[in-house]
């Protein structure tokens, strides 16, 4: 059987369809998805876009089973209304939306593992999921603050500059970030940087910029920047933690897989504080940081649901490893 794999970010949506036989046969890039400020249906218009350009270069109007992995699907009530838009477009007869969360934990399994493993994904914001064969899942809502999640790229960015701001003007402890963080956009002051951004001069997106520049600060020894990097890593290792213990996984051998711009950059404070952590509040879990495309994962998925045999899986996995 067919699949159409999606995996749509924030940023930046990758789509494949996939032969019966596991070989790629048509692959586009396109926009990223934020149904959450763009609605629905001009959001699954931008998917819409890469889809039929995937479609024409394999030659197909449409496929068997579409397993779409999406950014913004935090909730239930989210993935079966993405679900019926995306089956609106008829681009196949069976659909499956999930939280693009899965599309990391299912590419960064092994070869031949069954889906069972916990993936946390730590990019612009955080999340985490689990899975196991029988298809339970543990997830979180993951929707900020409102659901008590703290950190990911951009959240890292807003405590900095906290923190920065309340150092330039005596309210907080002394922090290098107070200069690292305006240097960065070549200003000379917490208060420039502040105005600057309240001012729209540099646009808010831009924030995480300063992610990697906290990360180096904490690598330079500021203890603020640190502590920022330390909580975080208690927020992963919490988030996998919990969700190992509702998948009664806490006793077994198995993959807590790390995703995300933030962890795919492998900060040793950050990374090293994962694993130390780990040993103690998961001690059989074997961390291992993710760096196949997620739609791969999107794309087994959808053979998963189909049915398909290892050698169609291997097929499709050695694609990505080129």
């Amino acid at each position: 059987m067919t699949v159409l794999a999606i995996d749509a970010g924030n940023s930046k949506t990758d789509v494949a369809v996939v032969a019966a036989d596991g070989t790629v046969v048509g692959a586009a890039r396109g926009g990223g998805f934020q149904p959450h400020r763009a609605n629905v249906q001009p959001a699954v218009d931008v998917l819409a876009e890469a889809v039929d350009r995937a479609f024409a270069q394999a030659g197909v109007g449409a496929v068997d089973h579409v397993s779409a992995c999406l950014a913004n699907a935090d909730l239930p009530v989210e993935e079966r209304e993405l679900a019926r838009a995306l089956t609106g477009r008829r681009w196949g007869s069976g659909v499956d939306v999930r939280n693009d969360t899965f599309a990391v934990l299912r590419a960064g399994l092994l070869e031949d593992a069954e889906p069972r493993g916990v993936a946390v994904v730590c990019g612009a914001g955080v999340n985490c999921a689990g899975m196991l064969p029988d298809g339970r899942t543990a997830r979180f809502p993951a929707i900020g603050r409102l659901s008590g999640d703290w950190g990911g790229g951009g959240g890292l960015a807003e405590e900095a500059i906290w923190f920065a701001a309340r150092a330039e003007d005596g309210r907080g402890d002394p922090t290098a970030l107070m200069s690292a963080l305006p240097a960065h956009f070549g200003l000379d002051s917490m208060y420039a940087l502040i105005e600057a951004v309240h001012l729209g001069h540099i646009p808010a997106a831009r924030r995480h910029e300063l992610t990697p520049v906290l990360f180096a600060t904490a690598a330079a020894g500021d203890a603020v920047a640190r502590s920022l990097v330390e909580r975080m890593a208690d927020e992963v290792v919490a988030m996998a933690t919990v969700a190992l213990r509702r998948l009664d996984l806490l006793e077994e051998e198995v993959p807590v897989l790390l995703g995300g711009s933030v962890l795919a950059a492998q900060h040793p404070q950050l990374n090293d504080r994962i694993r130390t952590l780990l040993t103690t509040r998961a001690p059989r879990a074997i961390p291992r940081v993710v760096t196949e495309r997620p739609v791969l994962g999107a794309a087994l998925l959808g053979l998963d649901a189909t049915g398909a045999p290892p050698e169609v899986h291997a097929r499709t996995r050695a694609h990505y490893a080129v």
